[in-house]
């Protein structure tokens, strides 16, 4: 993999629904520690790089041998994190960001999304993931992001709504329950180009992202196309605490040794 390829993690301590979160103990270490271990396991990516405006977060990665750089506290989104770290360093291609509130992420999926940016070797694309969504009450979660997608495999919306949404509840709950190709979680994770994110402030405030308070939502709102992969991930971003009571009670660590 010649291009240069960069993975960030975003990590703030001031999270609204749940401060503190990266340094949340999971399986007796702080979340951002599974976090940084998962991205390590990946075969491509040259750096990876913990993203953070605070000084405790900082210190419990560097602890773990993990390079950090500090950002401006005022970003209201990881990609605003990451696009401070991309005009800092132009000679990086490719970033890929993986949220820090996603310790079941898959380095196979990380490295999937650095493959099909090098392959496409377009700076406008953006990738993304999401998986077969079949839990009802996460279908109707406002913290479960859903994602449809058209026949060329790019994103059309998404929303913290429930979406596709039947007419027939009935056959749209069996529908939900049998895995149909429709019914999609988002998942944390996007591939962007160095150029995608240095000229972030280009665009223009999008209304559909302000409504859902979906970042992703801005850039289709400009006009970028957004590639979602499909995994099979069980797994999906952490929000609250008792969201991150129920993830611990089901999982039992990362399937990837170290890189």
């Amino acid at each position: 993999m010649s291009s240069e390829s960069w993975i960030v993690i975003p990590a703030r301590y001031q999270a609204r629904r749940f401060p503190g979160k990266p340094l949340a103990r999971l399986h007796g270490r702080p979340m951002v520690a599974w976090v940084l271990e998962a991205c390590r396991a990946s075969a491509y990516a040259q750096e990876v790089v913990v993203a953070t405006d605070d000084q405790r977060i900082a210190e419990v990665v560097q602890d773990l041998g993990g390079r950090v750089e500090m950002t401006a506290a005022h970003h209201k989104s990881g990609t605003e994190r990451l696009a401070e770290i991309a005009l800092r360093n132009p000679e990086v291609k490719w970033f890929v960001n993986v949220q820090g509130d996603e310790p079941g992420i898959d380095p196979q999926l990380i490295d999937r999304v650095i493959n099909l940016l090098v392959e496409r070797d377009n700076p406008d694309l953006i990738v993304s993931a999401a998986a077969s969504l079949r839990n009802y009450d996460d279908y109707l979660s406002p913290h479960v992001v859903k994602v449809v997608v058209g026949l060329t495999g790019k994103a059309l919306y998404f929303s913290r709504s429930p979406i596709p949404c039947y007419q027939d509840l009935e056959a749209g709950v069996r529908a939900l329950q049998e895995g149909h190709f429709g019914f999609l979680q988002h998942l944390g994770i996007y591939g962007y180009s160095g150029s995608f994110l240095r000229n972030l402030n280009c665009q223009k405030p999008g209304v559909l992202a302000a409504v859902e308070t979906l970042e992703q939502l801005n850039w289709l709102e400009n006009g970028y196309p957004i590639e979602i992969l499909q995994c099979d991930s069980p797994w999906s971003g952490i929000d609250t605490p008792e969201e991150l009571e129920r993830f611990a009670s089901k999982w039992t660590g990362p399937k990837c040794g170290k890189r």
